[in-house]
């Protein structure tokens, strides 16, 4: 299997666009800045998991385990992106088997995010749809299994590449390069493939919330009772949708990419600002909103990480009532 030069520069444009950037007052800002926001919200993740975990009731609910599995999917995605950022802008070569790790938990956790939205969809949907056998079908078994599959289907893409890399060239993890993404391409046809897999993913993702949503609020209507539940729950589904639509900004991000080129006009400066801004927002912003959106709306939760954050502040540990 022949691989030219030209098939690999061909594959992206982030592989071709790569700008040495001066160190001055305004980059170091910038940069101080792109690292401090992301680890400022794992701190938030975490706190926010040391509330789960305060509470045994917390690893017995199918919801409360989906969301403390996207907490920490969310919170390790921030941290590799953040040190996959550093080793980019200080042009620091790495061994290859390292930067293979960085780039698969990266994807995963990456493509982890709405698969983990669907499945609390789901989850919503029986308990509001299905009261009565709620219990027996969204078991905490069951979400750890549905966890795994989840963990599984993120891999199989990245691992495809991995497996082509390592058969096409045998001494392929003992490479010293620039770390990114692109860099596991052998062929044209593997970006494709990344294209193929993402639309699937979200076409499905998309089906399952958008169904679901129809179905809790046919629900909502329906039934005389529990209506708060109800409207809970579509408000719940709703920001799903929201989270899922962010998510999908940051698969369109290589595209993104190219409109912020055109618009600058073949402006190295100005580029390297959108592309800048595009990291922040795109990348890194919809990653640190799982706590709020989440966290927040929780009653049995959120008084437990107010709790937590301002170290034991309160002199009795608030009580736990999940509905």
């Amino acid at each position: 299997m022949a691989v030219t030069n030209d098939t690999v520069t061909d594959v992206s444009f982030l592989y071709q666009q790569i700008f040495k950037l001066e160190f001055d007052a305004v980059t170091t800002t910038r940069i101080v800045v792109a690292v401090l926001m992301p680890l400022f919200f794992i701190f938030v993740n975490c706190i926010m998991l040391f509330a789960l975990g305060s509470k045994s009731i917390f690893f017995e609910t199918p919801r409360y385990i989906l969301f403390g599995h996207m907490l920490i999917n969310d919170s390790v995605l921030l941290l590799v992106t953040t040190v996959m950022y550093i080793i980019s802008i200080s042009f620091l070569n790495i061994n290859k088997a390292l930067c293979t790790l960085l780039v698969f938990i990266s994807y995963c956790t990456f493509r982890n995010a709405p698969l983990t939205l669907a499945m609390m969809s789901l989850e919503r949907y029986v308990a509001i749809c299905f009261p009565l056998r709620h219990c027996n079908i969204a078991t905490p078994k069951r979400t750890s299994i549905a966890l795994g599959l989840i963990w599984i289907l993120s891999s199989i893409n990245i691992a495809i590449d991995i497996i082509i890399a390592l058969v096409v060239n045998p001494n392929y993890l003992t490479e010293i390069l620039l770390c990114t993404h692109e860099k596991l391409y052998i062929a044209k046809w593997q970006m494709d493939k990344h294209q193929g897999f993402d639309v699937l993913y979200f076409v499905s993702v998309a089906v399952v919330i958008i169904l679901t949503y129809i179905r809790i609020l046919i629900t909502a209507r329906s039934v005389s009772s529990d209506k708060d539940s109800c409207k809970k729950a579509l408000k719940t589904v709703l920001l799903h949708l929201i989270q899922l639509g962010l998510c999908l900004c940051t698969f369109l991000y290589a595209t993104i990419e190219r409109t912020l080129y055109m618009m600058s006009g073949n402006n190295p400066s100005l580029f390297i600002i959108l592309r800048y801004l595009s990291y922040l927002i795109v990348l890194i912003l919809p990653r640190c909103l799982s706590p709020m959106i989440y966290g927040m709306r929780d009653d049995a939760l959120w008084p437990l990480f107010k709790y937590f954050l301002i170290y034991r502040s309160g002199k009795v540990k608030p009580s736990v009532n999940i509905h």
